[in-house]
């Protein structure tokens, strides 16, 4: 039995339709969620890897040298691969941004504070992106270049190309902690908590 509003409807199955509903839209976000968090770290982890394994040694390959000729190698395939270096940091910017504003979200839909480790890793990595961005990334093309300038003496050449070596062995140790980091990001959205995963029908009754 049920009573009978003034527009004859039952009341108890009003309320019911009204629970479906708010228990649809609130699965159908936490779906959206995962479903964004995973394809973010899934889209930047493989970026990372592809252009540590593939696209960064090209740029110093035989196939690459044999292209530009040895005469224009040193110069070209350093400057290509400068650029790349610019748009991997601001890949990585992006994709840290994503995250961090997915954290975001997680945390004001389902009214849970997440773990310190993970906000401080998510933050970690945005920094080392800002970084590279804006400080390492312009610093390494400066000195590549600094290699080539024809008014410069040998003595400044050969200095620019030992701290283009140096801060390009820092690179290589940042860059292995971001692809650590975003794998671990990766494995986090892939397999997420148990509040996440199992947010039953009766988080969103009234």
């Amino acid at each position: 039995m049920c009573a009978v509003g003034a527009r004859g409807v039952c009341a108890g199955a009003e309320s019911g339709l009204g629970r479906n509903r708010a228990n649809f839209y609130g699965e159908f976000v936490i779906r959206l969620l995962r479903f964004v968090g995973v394809t973010n770290a899934a889209v930047w982890f493989g970026a990372a890897v592809f252009y540590t394994l593939c696209a960064a040694p090209a740029m110093i390959s035989p196939e690459m040298e044999s292209l530009l000729q040895p005469k224009n190698f040193p110069f070209f395939s350093g400057a290509v691969g400068q650029i790349l270096l610019g748009r991997y940091f601001q890949f990585h910017f992006v994709c840290a941004a994503i995250a961090l504003a997915h954290l975001l979200a997680e945390k004001l839909y389902l009214s849970r504070s997440p773990k310190r480790y993970w906000t401080g890793l998510l933050v970690v990595l945005f920094w080392f992106s800002v970084v590279g961005s804006f400080w390492l990334g312009p610093k390494l093309r400066d000195l590549q270049r600094g290699q080539f300038l024809v008014n410069a003496t040998p003595a400044q050449r050969e200095a620019a190309a030992k701290s283009f070596r140096v801060w390009h062995g820092v690179f290589q140790a940042v860059n292995v902690l971001l692809l650590g980091g975003v794998a671990v990001v990766l494995w986090r959205a892939a397999n997420p908590s148990d509040e996440l995963r199992f947010v039953g029908s009766a988080k969103f009754r009234g």
